[in-house]
This record gives structure tokens, C-alpha cells and sequence, in this order.
């Protein structure tokens, strides 16, 4: 394996290159984890039918279903979500009636998700600080009272977390244009809303180009700031594949990522045999933090030098002249600049050397097909877009999009991110949607830009926001500079969240809080006596079923569907375009139908009583990308949506894919040498995903039983007089009017490249200041933050020590 890493002393733990990742402690793992939450043998069983046609889709990452399943299509995080799903424990009135929420509020993240699964809607008691049981009916009918009294509909916020479904993200967003705003902050805004706004610049979409086939055919697969092995587990199974057949996976990212380096696949029986598995990346460069981007623009520099001479020679072209020639725009421009950038600087910013970009290009160079991949490393920094387009542009120099075994591939998180934007969860939706949308329902919707995450932040530090509700996730949790937005939190007419597990954001409440459980993605959602199917749609733009099969964890939870259809009918004034009893028949009961006008053309209990209908009505709204719907999704693997980029049409003001490219190098993510400041990246654990932390241990980076830990290279540790064990206060670098500061983390010397240190969130985003975020797309630039380190008293290290026992031990 060619490598390139900063000179560093000897480390003295979290090694990454002894075993390989994957094989038999995965599978160890996945029975622990269904051991611990009692469902060894039901989830065991529940597993073979995850992520298979007539199955349910795991509700975690979003990688892509083959088109052939594995008798195991679920990889160890996949499996870690089934069990968190399935567990016996249960959150039960009883249990709220021995905890106040502010007795609550001082556990940990994996402390309250731990206790399982709410049993019934809750609202909350402000006398006795604790929440109370609520009927479905009262909740929906304060709710929509509340609702019905706010001063403007624009000081609503409806937030979404990407695990909601096709069905439910349309009628969410349908719910909020109708009362009369178009705020969807959105889960995406934090971290690939970045994607979703550079890429159409680039290629007219903001979708990935690839498709699974793509990866069978691919010469060299690039891994740009992503660590699928814990992130996306099962796309180690096609870089498995690749570089078992010979293709070069080149992986650029500041940490030395364990199942990047090897991994061995619990499928495959030969990895399992030999316990050795399979070398996956070809060349590992280590850049620095933010450094993607101009070691990107340094590959495309050596691959056009090379180019250059050939011509100057009388060689074959090295660039696709006639793709280039017809397909693309500002070339020439691109390549002067690129010409023009020195070694020198490319290297102090990359933190690579020329050798090692030119070892790139030279693979990229003999390479017929590329897949370029990435992740929140490159989307998350204040120049994440400029960074990506670095990566469109190295594909387009040789036509490596719209043709097989190549393409852009943006490895998306949550297992419906996607299908929620193409949904309509989106905060400017474009006048072909919503004129489409006014249309089938009935109704004008407004054209005026509404609030993401970022928005929603601003909206309630000025105290423009009346209320909340939050379709799943953890928002209050998931945003950066927590410290400074939560506790305005409390102004607030209401919050409502809408949950399967109690989290963070249950703690953080307006005057009026209710908590709404729901059905779960891997349960049996019956409607009518009839199990009903909902819809996602993955990373690659396929669309597919999903029906659960396992029992709800309780008689009292209703479907994210019918919660929608409750707070619509007992919130907005009657349209006859929307009816949302037939979308929720069985739950007609329940919700406070009196207070409404019948209404021929919004009927929400119809749609709750078929799904079919919502999707009905999806196909109305969106009829070129969801043509047939009902029938194509009967289809194994489902359907692919349109994707004009694949087929080389260029939907952009230039009618072609563009190259484009920043003016100047960029310095927010800079660390001279000799700065006292380091560039902190925040990253997940091994046994997390997204905000649900299932353990406070990290296998794959040899870290156990703590979460508050800073990651340093040896030379910086010394340099900052400093040693392995000590424990520091994070500050913001930054000239703020409010310092951010994080107390209590332990040094941990590590394979990071010199002034960089990593450290896991969401227990860092209280040092992510709201505004550092890409320029662009407002996403957060929780991947380069300025940061001094601090050494702790011996008076402070015993008070982060108390409050380590509440941060990181189990109770």
C-alpha cells in the first residue's frame, strides 16, 4: 500500500493496522447487541429479511439493496439499529413518573435511547416537571389548538429527520404548505446539503450519478473524506469486491480508518477462514483537515501537465478531448489555473507531498472507469461545495461520468435523506413542484424561501419561533453551537417530538412539549386489517418497499402517517383536495374530527387507510419521476428515478457540466506551522449512528468505555506540553462575542496528521459556532473548527471527572 502521512513519533495506542475489520467481532458485535437488548433469536431471525424485496429497509445508512441479496444483507450498524428497535425494554408512564425532565435532561445521549422504547404519547406537566400520559386525541386536538393560535403560520418549524418515509415526508410537507409556510428544516441541511447545492452547479443534479452495477466495473474507486466501515458498513461489501478483482481504492482522509486499510467480509467464507480479509485501499493519504480540496486541484494538476506533455510529444491524449470538447464548459479556464498553482503551495495545504498526488493521478491517468466517493469530510467545512466541485472536475477531465464503472457517488447517511427532498422537504422548493403541488391540492402554496436548519437556529436565537415539531431525529441534539441555541429552547409556545426512543431532545422543551411514539420501520403497520408498505428511496436514486413484520412495542403506537394526519385535520381549515381521514381510517377515532368542515378534496383518513393512495397522489404531483408508482414498486429492487447527468444531459445555465473552481486558497481551515491552534474534526464512533450512540466504546479505533476524547498526533501532544492522559478544555480559536468552550476530554495520542485533532460528536457541537458553515449551502463546518487546547487543573479535572460520570457511564 503507497501511503502518505506527516512524520510522526511512535504512537502509543489506537493502532489501525493489525487486524482487519469486519469478520468474526462484527458478527460478535451483532449478538452482543441483540443479546443485550433480549431479542437474540427474534432479531437473529428478523435480520434475514432485512434489506430484501417483500422485507423492510434498515432503517440506518442508506446504502443500496443488490439487485441479488446476500443470505445476509445487513452489516454489523444495520444490525445494531434492528436491535435497538426490537429490544424488550420499554419507557413506560411508570418510568416517567420517577424521573423530572430535568433529572432527565443530565444523562447521557446512550443513557436515555437505552431505556427503549416510549409506550404511549406524553405531554409534558410543567408543576411537576415530569411528563404525563396523553390520549392520541388530546394530544392531537391541544396540538392543533396550539397550532391554530400561533401569532404568524411562518413562526412554525417542521423538522424531519431522514428515517421518515416516503409517505409520511409527503404528507409532512403537504401539512405545512396548507397551514401556510414552507420552514423544513431538514436533516440533510447538516450534513449533505452541501452536495445537493454544488452538484447541480457542476452537473445540473444533486443526486449521485452511480448505480451498484457502476462498482462491478470500476477501474479505481476513490474514498474521499468517508469511512464507510462505520458510516455505510455495507458498501465495504462492493470495495471488498473491487479490490479482490484488482481495482485501485485510493482513500484520502486525515485519519487512518481501520476497514479502509483491510477488511474481511462476514460473507465471505474465505475472509472468515483465514480471519485475514482483503487490503482495500491501494494508496491511504493522510491530508490534512480541509486539505481535500486543493490535494484534488493538485491531482488535476499533474493529470493535465501530463496531458501537456503528451502533446508536446506527439503522444495519445490523456485527457477526453471529445467528451471535454462537447460535454463540458470552462475548461480552459480551469486548466490555466490549475497550471499556474505552485507545488509548494499545494503541498503546505494538502499536507501531501507532489510525489504522492502524482502516484494518484498516475492510477487515475491508466484508469477507463472512476468512481469518485464522499462523505461529511468534504461536505461539512466553510468551502465544502468548492471542495466537491474539485471532485466533479477531476471525473470530468476524463469522461467519467455517464458511462459504466464511473460516476459521482455521495455516500448520503440516514436510510431516507434523499427521498425526503424529492418529497418536498425542502425549504425552496423549485415552481415546478410547488406549482404542481397547488395544482393537485387545491390551493396556492407559497413561493417564498423558507427556513432550514441553519434558518430555524437564527429564527429562534431571535425568538421568531412559536413552535416545533420534529418528524424523528434528535434536533436539539444534531444542530451545532448547542450551548448557545438550546436554551432559548424554552420560550417556545410548543414542542412536539415524534419518536420511537427517548433522546436529548425530549429535555429540550417549550411551555407546551408532547411526545408522539410511533410505529417503527422494521414493525408491521396495519391499516384497515391490511399490512401496509411504505417507500424509500437510497442513495442511488432507487426507490423501493418496505413492510415490517414485527410486532409494535406497543397497542398504543400509531403510524408516522396517521400522527401526521391527526395534528393536519385537527390544525387546518377544511380543503377539498385533501382527505386525511382515508390516509388514517382505522385512527378516525382518535383524532378530533368535530372541530372540521367535511372537505371533498383533502382527505387525510383515506390516506392513512391505503398508502397507496398517498403514493397516488405522489404520482400526481411528480408524475414523470413516479409514473406508476404502486405498480413499479411490486418490482424486486423497486425502480430507479430519472438522473439526466447519467445519460449525459446537462441540466445547467450552460446547457454542460461545468468546471468550476474557487478564486484564491482558501484559509479557514488552515493551521500554519508553529500555530498554537488546531483544526478539531468531529467525528462518530464505531457503535453510533448519527446522534444514538449504542455504546460508549470505538472497536475499530481501539477506544473503550469513553467517549470524551481528544485525538492528537504524538508531535503535537509534546509540543503543546502535553502527555497521554491529560485532560484539556476545548476553546474556540475565533474572535467570538461568546467563547465556546468544552471542558473534560481525555488526550489520546493518535494517527492524525499534525495540527489536526478529532474528537467525537454530538458532544462537540456545542463548539461548532452557528455561523462557520459552507457559504453556500448554510451546512455546518463541523469538520474544521478552529480550536485552542487547554490543560485542565487538578480542581478542573476532578469536576470533569464528576461530570464524566454522567456523560459517559452507564447508569
Amino acid at each position: 500500500m503507497s501511503e502518505s502521512k506527516n512524520a510522526q513519533a511512535p504512537l502509543q495506542g489506537s493502532q489501525t493496522d493489525g487486524s482487519a475489520a469486519g469478520g468474526w467481532p462484527a458478527l460478535t458485535a451483532v449478538n452482543k447487541h441483540l443479546l443485550h437488548q433480549h431479542v437474540l433469536l427474534k432479531g437473529n431471525r428478523t435480520l434475514l429479511s432485512m434489506n430484501k424485496p417483500g422485507g423492510f429497509d434498515c432503517p440506518s445508512c442508506s446504502w443500496p439493496d443488490p439487485k441479488k441479496p446476500h443470505t445476509f444483507e445487513y452489516c454489523e450498524n444495520g444490525a445494531k439499529a434492528l436491535a435497538w428497535e426490537s429490544t424488550k425494554k420499554r419507557v413506560t408512564p411508570e418510568f416517567f413518573s420517577r424521573y423530572t425532565v430535568s433529572e432527565l435532561a443530565t444523562w447521557s445521549d446512550h443513557d436515555l435511547e437505552a431505556e427503549g422504547r416510549i409506550s404511549e404519547p406524553m405531554r409534558y406537566d410543567a408543576a411537576s416537571d415530569k411528563y404525563l400520559p396523553v390520549t392520541w386525541d388530546q394530544a392531537f386536538a391541544e396540538i392543533g389548538e396550539e397550532l391554530r393560535h400561533l401569532s404568524d403560520p411562518w413562526k412554525l418549524e417542521l423538522y424531519t429527520s431522514g428515517r421518515t418515509s416516503n409517505e409520511a415526508a409527503f404528507l409532512y410537507q403537504l401539512f405545512g404548505r396548507l397551514y401556510g409556510m414552507a420552514n423544513f428544516p431538514d436533516c440533510s441541511n447538516m450534513c449533505h446539503e452541501t452536495t445537493t447545492v454544488a452538484l447541480p452547479e457542476s452537473i445540473g443534479v444533486g443526486k449521485g450519478t452511480t448505480t451498484l452495477e457502476d462498482f462491478e466495473n470500476a477501474d479505481a474507486i476513490f474514498i474521499i473524506g468517508q469511512n464507510p466501515g462505520t458510516n455505510s458498513p455495507r458498501m465495504m461489501s462492493e470495495l471488498h469486491a473491487a479490490a479482490r478483482r484488482g481495482a485501485s481504492i485510493i482513500s484520502f482522509n486525515p485519519l487512518r480508518e481501520k476497514a479502509l486499510v483491510r477488511f474481511a467480509a462476514p460473507q465471505d467464507p474465505r475472509d472468515m477462514l483465514s480471519r485475514g480479509g482483503v487490503e482495500i485501499s491501494s494508496q491511504y493519504h493522510q491530508v490534512r483537515i480541509g486539505g481535500d480540496m486543493i490535494a484534488l486541484q493538485g491531482v488535476c494538476k499533474a493529470v493535465i501537465e501530463a496531458d501537456d506533455a503528451a502533446q508536446r510529444e506527439g503522444l495519445p491524449r490523456v485527457l477526453d478531448v471529445p467528451f471535454i470538447e462537447e460535454h463540458t464548459h470552462g475548461f480552459e479556464r480551469y486548466a490555466d489555473y490549475c497550471r499556474q498553482l505552485p507545488w509548494e503551495t499545494i503541498e503546505r495545504h494538502s499536507g501531501l507531498t507532489r510525489q504522492a498526488m502524482e502516484e494518484v493521478a498516475a492510477v487515475y491517468k491508466r484508469s477507463e472507469g472512476v468512481i469518485c466517493c464522499w462523505g461529511m469530510g468534504v461536505t461539512q467545512h466553510m468551502r465544502g461545495g468548492d471542495a466537491m466541485q474539485q471532485i466533479i472536475n477531476l471525473l470530468l477531465l476524463r469522461g467519467n461520468i455517464g458511462k459504466p464503472g464511473a460516476g459521482a457517488c455521495p455516500v448520503r447517511g440516514h436510510s431516507n435523506v434523499q427521498g425526503d427532498r424529492t418529497m418536498g422537504i425542502y425549504e425552496k422548493a423549485g415552481e415546478p413542484f410547488l406549482a404542481s403541488m397547488s395544482k393537485v391540492f387545491g390551493f396556492e402554496a407559497s413561493r417564498k424561501k423558507g427556513h432550514a436548519v441553519a434558518e430555524t437556529c437564527e429564527a429562534l436565537l431571535r425568538g421568531e419561533v412559536e413552535a416545533l415539531i420534529s418528524m424523528g431525529g434528535n434536533f436539539f441534539r444534531a444542530i451545532p453551537d448547542t450551548d448557545v441555541i438550546c436554551p432559548t429552547v424554552s420560550r417556545l409556545r410548543m414542542t412536539v417530538l415524534v419518536n420511537t426512543t427517548l433522546n436529548r431532545s425530549a429535555t429540550v422543551h417549550g411551555q407546551k412539549a408532547f411526545l408522539l411514539p410511533c410505529v417503527a420501520r422494521s414493525e408491521l403497520d396495519m391499516q384497515n386489517g391490511v399490512a401496509q408498505t411504505i417507500t424509500v428511496e437510497d442513495s442511488m436514486s432507487m426507490v423501493h418497499g418496505s413492510t415490517g413484520m414485527l410486532e409494535p412495542a406497543s397497542k398504543h403506537l400509531i403510524s408516522e402517517v396517521a400522527i401526521i394526519a391527526g395534528i393536519a385535520k385537527a390544525t387546518l381549515e377544511p380543503n377539498p383536495k385533501v382527505d386525511w381521514d382515508s390516509y388514517v381510517n382505522n385512527y378516525a377515532r382518535i383524532i378530533a374530527k368535530a372541530t372540521l368542515e367535511p372537505n371533498p378534496k383533502v382527505d387525510w383518513d383515506s390516506y392513512v387507510n391505503n398508502y397507496a393512495r398517498i403514493r397516488d397522489k405522489i404520482e400526481e404531483v411528480l408524475p414523470e419521476q413516479f409514473h406508476d408508482f404502486n405498480q413499479r414498486i411490486l418490482e424486486p429492487g423497486g425502480f430507479r428515478l430519472p438522473n439526466a447527468a447519467s445519460e449525459r444531459k446537462w441540466d445547467t445555465e450552460s446547457g454542460k457540466a461545468n468546471f468550476l473552481f474557487p478564486e484564491g486558497i482558501y484559509d479557514e481551515d488552515d493551521t500554519p506551522p508553529g500555530a498554537k491552534h488546531l483544526q478539531l474534526m468531529t467525528i462518530r464512533s464505531h457503535d453510533q449512528f448519527n446522534t444514538t450512540v449504542y455504546s460508549n466504546d470505538d472497536r475499530y479505533r481501539d477506544i473503550y468505555g469513553d467517549r470524551m476524547v481528544v485525538m492528537l498526533n504524538p508531535l503535537d501532544i509534546e509540543r503543546l506540553g502535553l502527555k497521554a492522559g491529560d485532560y484539556i478544555e476545548f476553546q474556540t480559536a475565533q474572535d467570538l462575542a461568546t467563547p465556546r468552550r468544552a471542558p473534560g476530554f481525555k488526550v489520546i495520542p493518535y494517527d492524525v496528521p499534525q495540527g489536526c485533532c478529532a474528537a467525537y460528536y454530538p458532544e462537540t457541537n456545542g463548539l461548532v459556532p452557528l455561523a462557520n458553515r459552507d457559504k453556500r449551502s448554510n451546512t455546518p463546518a463541523s469538520k474544521s473548527i478552529p480550536v485552542n487546547l487547554v490543560r485542565m487543573s487538578a480542581e478542573g479535572m476532578q469536576v470533569a471527572l464528576e461530570r464524566r460520570g454522567l456523560i459517559a457511564a452507564a447508569s
